[in-house]
């Protein structure tokens, strides 16, 4: 008989000893992903706390636009909409897993790191773009920096 390799990769089974280690990580990634979740609603909670004392300050002081804590409010936000998918994919990686072990499901097993895949293809773009902006500030400061 003769293998073609990628009818052996199909076949590609996992040890006991795998079962193991993504047993033990998905124990690790719910884990983060809850304090994650939990960190992010104190984000927000602190946005609002944040938005609510600059509105007070900005009705009792002079100079201060009245649209301030709406202001400051929106980074908080764009922070925890940001930080909440890639949590998302790996809380969904850490169900899914378990799932798949307790069910022996091959399709909930391709569905599990379907979302670590996810998770990590999330954290790789955001990662370019954030060095992409670095990158444009550098530049820009360099320009800039001749000008002032």
């Amino acid at each position: 008989m003769i293998h073609n390799p990628i009818t052996q990769l199909e076949q590609l089974t996992l040890t006991s000893a795998s079962k193991s280690f993504l047993r033990e990580t998905a124990k690790w990634t719910k884990f983060l992903a809850i304090i994650s979740f939990v960190l992010t609603s104190l984000l927000l909670v602190f946005a609002i706390f944040v938005s609510t004392t600059y509105n007070s300050v900005a009705k009792t002081q002079l100079g201060i636009p009245n649209e301030m804590g709406v202001i400051m409010i929106i980074p908080f936000l764009i922070i925890a909409i940001v930080y909440f998918f890639p949590m998302y994919y790996l809380l969904q990686f850490s169900n899914k897993i378990k799932r798949a072990f307790s069910t022996n499901d091959d399709a909930i097993l391709a569905s599990s790191f379907e979302a670590l895949k996810s998770h990590y293809k999330y954290i790789g773009v955001f990662t370019i773009i954030t060095l992409s902006l670095y990158a444009l500030l550098f530049v820009a400061s360099i320009m800039l920096g001749g000008f002032v």
